[in-house]
């Protein structure tokens, strides 16, 4: 026997966003929204503790299956409202009272007035600025769907469950208002087929969503759910689920040979995360790359890695953002406190509707904003090239050697190349099927040092203790196939020594 939650569009349609920039409606809802739907009823209900511990075991279940007839899109025309938040004080609108005289008179307030006359136009919905919007909606076929979870609760659970369903009044925007109730499943077909989903809920989604409405309870920042994996999608082109992938939004995006410091910096901001959240001494050694002792971890830790484009035609190697990458066999969302303390550094921004990272300082000349990338976003960003498996890999940024060189020839160059795959993990590769030099092979990645006369700033930026040791680019040919991500030499762990899978022509 399954528990299945049924839900009906009361209105015959359902009024729900993908996202800030995306036209087409959420049909069906997925799972964390209808989740965060029973959620804010058990909440309104008294937030009963029996009724809790059954939203936590829900949480807890594989997600269901969503059952949704087939929908038709309404138009969805772009619209500009003001946004419903300003950044002054509620109290400055007193204040102003007399700026809307000017304005109903068609007159400017007196320019002695210039900072008020700032604060009105931010305050007041007649001059605050608008941003776009869009508004979708979905009229589905049959206004009634289901999730079906392959569980069966106890019936203290179940009638918890219920009850908090038939309290729910709305699910997606509040105009789309639904009528909701659990029953018991009797193996029966369902009266449409499954649906795909895009995210799903997991323990401790209750205690997120709590945070969220205790840091903002007028207008709560909730973050999606986990990511659903596409069986469609082939597993090698696929996001992998430990990879996240920041784009440059805004600002000043360095130079490809900068980088590294970028990356050592982007570490640094994250560990500031931990310590505003009061983990300053719990810092996981997986984040650190440092015991708690302050001696540097012998095991394998978070790498920082740019994100350029290179390895296609007219690649320039622009950098188009960074990714965190998690060791192999662990993802970045069983990594404790993370989640958290990015959240604590990337504060969501309402204009932009996601959390957005502002990084300052030394080593960037200019602020640069980072924010979690979408599904449909540049190839460049994909790390499709660096996961999936190949023959013949090759770097996009120098290798750093792990020593420094004794007699400067391209056989000890190649030992230590060989030697670097051995502490990242890899098969060692015969040093006969290595090519090292200057430049790469990837088309877009600058050689590992600049020609005679060029500039400075031509040069690789490493961390200072890296310094002195040399930088070489390399093609590896393992004989067998090797999954990614390959990341060799002392500046692994920060986008130094990042390798690409070559395929076809490239090799």
């Amino acid at each position: 026997m399954s528990l299945v939650l049924e839900i009906e569009f009361l209105t015959g349609v359902c009024r729900a966003a993908r996202g800030p920039a995306i036209a087409a409606p959420d049909w069906p809802p997925q799972i964390d929204r209808v989740f965060s739907a029973l959620v804010s009823a058990w909440a309104a209900r008294g937030e009963c503790t029996e009724e809790r511990q059954a939203l936590e075991w829900l949480e807890r279940q594989s997600p269901p299956a969503v059952h949704a007839s087939a929908q038709t899109a309404r138009a969805t025309p772009e619209v500009f409202v003001p946004p419903n938040d300003s950044a002054s004080p509620a109290g400055e609108l007193g204040k102003l009272k007399w700026f809307r005289d000017y304005l109903a008179r068609g007159i400017r307030p007196p320019e002695s007035s210039a900072k008020a006359w700032a604060t009105a136009q931010s305050v007041l919905p007649e001059t605050r600025v608008r941003k776009e919007r869009r508004f979708p909606v979905a009229r589905p076929d049959d206004p009634v769907m289901t999730l079906a979870w392959c569980a069966s609760p106890e019936p203290r659970v179940f009638q918890a469950l219920d009850k908090i369903a038939r309290d729910v009044g709305y699910v997606g925007h509040s105009a789309s208002l639904v009528r909701c109730r659990f029953v018991y499943g009797n193996g029966t077909a369902q009266r449409h087929p499954a649906a795909p989903t895009r995210r799903r809920i997991y323990p401790g989604r209750l205690d997120e969503l709590e945070r969220a409405y205790r840091a903002n309870p007028t207008r709560p920042v909730i973050s999606p759910g986990a990511a659903v994996p596409s069986a469609a999608e082939p597993a090698a082109e696929a996001q992998p689920p430990g990879w996240l992938v920041l784009e440059a939004i805004g600002g000043r995006v360095p130079d490809i040979r900068a980088a590294a410091l970028v990356c050592r910096a982007l570490r640094r901001a994250l560990m500031s995360g931990y310590r505003h959240i009061g983990r300053a001494d719990r810092i996981p050694e997986v984040v650190s790359g440092h015991t708690p002792s302050g001696e540097p971890t012998r095991y394998p830790h978070l790498s920082v890695v740019p994100m350029a484009f290179a390895g296609y035609p007219h690649a320039d190697g622009r950098v188009f953002g960074f990714a965190l990458v998690p060791p192999a066999q662990t993802k970045l969302t069983d990594i404790p406190g993370l989640r958290a303390a990015f959240e604590e550094i990337a504060p969501y921004d309402r204009c932009m509707e996601q959390r957005v990272l502002e990084m300052k300082g030394a080593p960037l000349l200019a602020p640069l904003r980072l924010a979690p990338a979408g599904a449909a976003t540049k190839r460049s960003l994909s790390p499709a090239p660096y996961v999936r498996p190949a023959h013949v890999w090759a770097s996009v940024t120098p290798i750093v050697l792990d020593r420094h060189l004794k007699r400067r020839d391209d056989d000890e160059v190649r030992e230590l190349v060989a030697r670097a795959c051995e502490n990242a993990g890899l098969p060692r590769p015969d040093t006969g099927r290595i090519r090292v030099g200057k430049h790469s092979a990837i088309a877009g990645a600058p050689p590992a040092r600049p020609s005679s006369g060029e500039p400075p700033w031509m040069r690789w930026k490493v961390p200072a203790q890296l310094a002195s040791r040399s930088l070489a680019h390399a093609v590896i040919d393992f004989g067998d196939e090797v999954a990614g991500p390959v990341f060799l030499g002392a500046g692994r762990f920060t986008g130094l020594g990042l390798c690409r899978g070559l395929r076809g022509p490239e090799v």
